[in-house]
């Protein structure tokens, strides 16, 4: 967050004098230092000034676009500023946007307000025609009303911040898929033309061979670095620090297939990549004895995406939700099994291996076991853990042909029991707003089987990426029917079709 800055920008115009234009500014400059002074915002906010005319508004949205650092700008119509000056700025821009709703004062000076002050704080009436004019040219963006100094608008501030972050950073974001998808699996794959030009992130094929050049350049004294750290930081029986056992053989090969993975990824500058158990190399050269699941659990902890069986998607998406929240309690999740109790009915969420340790109730347990599935059947170290008990957020992006949609669903973690048969790490919720209609909601929206998911984020982060991005977002939560539902994914449907054929 410390390498991004966010625009401030006030609109004014000249037609009050220049004593008026002054204390614009300085109120201004007040107003930005406080937002930077309350310790709320993830992000700097740099004040660019009042814009008092239509070269004035042209030139600093194309300096926005032109500095890799800006990932927004916020507006704010201190007086009335004429929203015709505004237009081909705005045409201009391909930044996200956030219309700040303020005004200087918090409340009106009763006693002492004359038509001076009148004139000067004009924002009731300047920021609907600010507001007019974007929605004239259908212009995305997001809208926060508030006074500057309050928690609740500073909070939503924040949040469209992280999202322009994520944004920002899903723009140069590259993908590697080692082997394909799953075969005849449709909710893994999509267009990736059409996810580079609407979602920015690029996606390439990388063969498996590739990586196994890695593979062969890893040193054994790495290996045996790395080994001691996953035995330092992960609790685990003596067996796997004996070096004549096979336990640690294996973990000595999951560490070495770990070094593989992020050397590429940093050769190549990606920030995310998907596997398939079908593909770990060749036997007659280097290869994978199994799938890398511990790599994949502790890469994603660091920050890279992931997506399993090709599910490049999934990988991009968690990408974005890992620089949104930070890295604070986020994985990669696979609906597994079904538990039907009543009202506290739920979905046990798991993977053969890859589910993320930010999202651990206790210090992970590095084991070693048998893995019966893809083209390798043999033993295999992952981490096992059971996620924290909480309120959190999924989602997923699915390719409907015509748009991507974005479905976001509330959902409650619980206690789950134990699995001592399931040595994998998992956790266990339940859809909000009841098993029942969540489940059956998340079905009718085409919804995957995989999801990202996050304590930490809300669906007001979603709205906000999906109004970025100029996705379709559904959102299913405490008060979803699934009358109202079907009803939202008509219209919706009805809505985009429409769009497409105007376009």
């Amino acid at each position: 967050m410390n390498n991004y800055k966010v625009w401030f920008v006030t609109g004014a115009q000249l037609l009050y004098g220049g004593d008026a234009v002054i204390a614009v500014d300085a109120h201004s400059t007040e107003m930005v230092a406080g937002l930077n002074a309350s310790g709320k915002l993830p992000v700097e906010v740099v004040y660019k000034g009042t814009a008092n005319s239509s070269k004035e508004v042209e030139a600093v949205m194309k300096a926005a676009n032109n500095d890799e650092t800006c990932i927004g700008i916020i507006t704010w119509m201190h007086t009335f500023s004429p929203a015709k000056m505004w237009i081909h700025g705005l045409q201009q821009l391909k930044k996200p946007l956030l219309h700040l709703h303020t005004q200087y004062n918090r409340e009106i000076p009763w006693d002492t307000m004359d038509m001076d002050f009148m004139n000067l704080n004009q924002s009731a009436h300047g920021d609907r025609e600010f507001g007019h004019i974007c929605t004239r040219m259908r212009i995305r963006r997001k809208v926060v009303v508030g006074h500057w100094q309050d928690e609740e608008t500073q909070r939503k501030i924040a949040v469209w911040m992280r999202v322009c972050a994520g944004w920002a950073d899903a723009q140069d974001m590259l993908i590697l898929r080692f082997g394909d998808q799953m075969n005849n699996v449709a909710v893994t794959d999509g267009d990736k033309v059409e996810a580079e030009q609407r979602l920015g992130y690029h996606v390439d094929y990388c063969p498996v061979s590739e990586l196994m050049t890695y593979h062969a350049q890893v040193k054994d004294e790495e290996v045996d670095a790395l080994v001691a750290t996953y035995f330092q930081s992960y609790d685990h029986d003596a067996e796997l620090e004996d070096p004549s056992t096979e336990a640690y053989r294996k973990v000595w090969n999951s560490a070495k297939a770990e070094l593989a993975l992020r050397a590429i990824l940093k050769a190549k500058g990606a920030k995310g990549f998907t596997t398939n158990f079908d593909d770990l190399g060749q036997t007659d050269g280097s290869f994978f004895d199994q799938i890398p699941g511990l790599a994949s659990q502790r890469l994603m902890a660091e920050g890279y995406g992931f997506g399993a069986e090709g599910d490049w998607k999934s990988a991009a998406l968690y990408r974005t939700v890992w620089v949104m929240s930070q890295g604070t309690g986020c994985s990669f999740l696979e609906d597994y099994t079904l538990n039907f109790d009543g009202a506290n009915s739920s979905i046990l969420q798991a993977h053969m291996l890859e589910v993320c340790p930010l999202i651990a109730a206790a210090r992970p347990r590095l084991e070693v076991h048998f893995l019966g599935i893809g083209i390798r059947k043999s033993q295999t170290a992952r981490l096992v853990f059971t996620s924290k008990t909480g309120t959190g957020c999924t989602a997923t992006v699915i390719d409907l042909g015509n748009r991507f949609r974005l479905i976001v669903n509330d959902v409650e973690c619980i206690e789950p029991k134990p699995l001592p048969k399931l040595p994998v790490a998992s956790a266990l919720w339940i859809p909000m707003p009841n098993f029942e209609v969540g489940a059956g909601a998340w079905i009718l929206a085409g919804g995957t089987h995989h999801s990202c998911f996050s304590y930490g984020l809300s669906a007001e982060y979603w709205e906000d990426y999906a109004e970025i991005a100029g996705i379709e977002m559904v959102h299913i939560n405490r008060h979803t029917t699934i009358s109202e539902f079907k009803k939202e994914l008509r219209m919706n449907e009805v809505y985009y079709m429409l769009n497409k054929a105007l376009c």
